[in-house]
């Protein structure tokens, strides 16, 4: 950074915006800022763009804070809350403009990481539903897998395009007090929020573009192309030389009610394919067509954004209006493939997440390169009698559920809370986990003072949830993802649902 100038009064005039009154770390890892010899001082990587923050106006931020959200409201960037109290309420999800910067060397690790947890989950999801080695040989307990929620006996046998379940992937990584990169969950069913990766790259690109000119930032914009490319390559028919008659490919959406239902039309509409719901697609000797205005088209791969038990009413849920009729005929004859394939759930399961690192020592015979958190499974008598005798100090979670949903944060819980918790664990000890209490990293972020007219940095709690595409050439890891960011003070949950925000990520060249 430039070198420190300090007035009178000892006030460092790089930071006369928004970092007038200083930065504290109050004892967390900060991704931005460290403890130097004569204070808090950006991390070298950080050291730039802090520049260019300090030389901006603090009403510049607000403003560009302000656009970034009226445009995601304009453009429909959107999701839906579900709450007793507001059911169904429609936001956007709160943008901040300083963004997350992750140097090249770290993300290499991650991705390495990711693609290891990848390759090891797939391995294990497809023994699940085959030979079910890992349970002969006691690695992970029998009942533990059938068990789940997300575990599909109607699929057991049947095989998939290249024996590949997980095609996209959105696992979420945190950082404790020492900066060090922990897998938090696996998203492998229906993961959601690449949309507000890309969009709110378009953003900042228009807003701020001098940052991208000062730093080298790996771009993002190539996802839905990679998507494309991959889902593609998933087609049990090839197209026909000479002809328009090429692979046909949709994206499946419950509706416009689901929450993450502009992200499935802003792919859709990015990969230039047809957007669908159940009922425009119908099953006839086991094939796959939609109704189009020139007539019945043959569907060769379906992106499905509709969880397992609604995609076939003839399989599944009877009640289901949200998927295609006999739709599980189809993928037993291979006529057609789905992405994720149906049965990937149950490597979602948090229960079984504490299981992956042997997992991935079974399959692949190496270390995981990215932790877990230590998970207690209360499903074991000797780990429930603890989990029961600390629930004032460790995080409870359903093991599925998900968006910040059925969770316990103990240290800052009511007892009323807590003792709601012990007897749902008791009548259900394989519902739920139980985790230490991590401190979550922290990122500066813009925050309106009570006036709304000024602002400053503030450290809040941060997560990653990178994406990665699983296809014909490998793992490809988008060079980012999506940052959540917890707005409110002192809080460790950072999902959308539960008020939280998101900031771009920028990984370096």
């Amino acid at each position: 950074m430039k070198h420190t100038t300090r007035d009178e009064d000892g006030v460092d005039h790089r930071f006369a915006g928004a970092l007038r009154h200083g930065y504290s770390l109050n004892g967390f890892f900060d991704e931005a800022f460290e403890s130097g010899p004569q204070g808090v001082v950006p991390r070298p990587h950080y050291a730039r763009l802090l520049d260019q923050v300090a030389a901006m106006d603090v009403l510049d931020l607000k403003q560009a804070k302000e656009l970034a959200n009226r445009s995601f409201l304009h453009r429909g960037v959107t999701f839906t809350v579900r709450s007793d109290a507001e059911p169904d309420t429609e936001r956007i999800l709160p943008f901040d403009p300083i963004p997350r910067i992750v140097p090249a060397e770290e993300w290499a690790v991650i991705e390495a990481g990711l693609r290891q947890r990848l390759r090891a989950l797939n391995r294990f999801v497809h023994d699940i539903y085959h030979g079910q080695e890992i349970l002969h040989d006691h690695v992970v307990p029998r009942r533990q897998v059938v068990l789940g929620r997300h575990f599909r006996r109607e699929v057991v046998g049947i095989d998939v395009a290249h024996d590949q379940y997980i095609h996209v992937a959105g696992c979420d990584l945190i950082r404790d007090e020492n900066g060090r990169w922990l897998v938090l969950e696996d998203n492998l069913r229906t993961p959601s929020g690449v949309s507000y990766v890309l969009a709110n790259r378009q953003i900042m690109m228009r807003t701020f573009p001098d940052w991208f000119a000062d730093l080298s930032v790996r771009p993002v914009d190539s996802y839905a192309g990679r998507l494309l490319d991959n889902l593609v390559g998933l087609s049990p028919r090839r197209a026909v030389p000479g002809t328009a008659n090429g692979p046909a490919v949709v994206v499946l959406t419950p509706g416009i009610y689901n929450s993450a239902y502009f992200e499935h039309a802003f792919l859709a509409q990015q990969m230039g394919i047809d957007l669908v719901e159940g009922r425009d697609l119908f099953v006839l000797e086991n094939r796959v067509y939609m109704r189009t205005t020139f007539g019945r088209r043959q569907v060769d791969v379906i992106y499905r954004r509709v969880d397992d038990e609604f995609l076939d009413s003839l399989a599944f849920r009877s009640d289901s209006l949200l998927g295609v009729a006999g739709l599980l005929g189809a993928v037993r004859t291979g006529n057609v493939t789905l992405a994720n394939a149906i049965g990937t759930g149950i490597a979602d399961d948090k229960v079984l997440y504490h299981y992956v690192p042997e997992i991935i020592r079974y399959y692949l015979g190496e270390e995981p390169i990215l932790p877990n958190v230590p998970t207690y499974l209360p499903s074991d008598p000797e780990q429930l009698e603890y989990v029961l005798a600390n629930l004032g100090s460790l995080v409870v979670k359903a093991a599925n559920e998900s968006g910040g949903y059925g969770m316990l944060m103990g240290p800052h819980a009511e007892e009323r809370e807590i003792e709601s918790f012990r007897q749902a664990i008791i009548a259900n000890p394989r519902g739920y986990i139980a985790q230490p209490l991590v401190p979550l990293s922290r990122h500066p972020t813009f925050i309106a003072d009570a006036t709304g007219v000024s602002g400053e940095l503030e450290g809040r709690h941060v997560d990653l949830r990178p994406y990665a595409l699983s296809g014909p050439d490998g793992i490809t890891v988008l060079a980012g993802g999506l940052t959540r960011v917890a707005l409110t003070k002192g809080s460790l949950v950072v999902n959308s649902s539960q008020g939280g925000g998101s900031k771009d990520t920028w990984v370096l060249q």
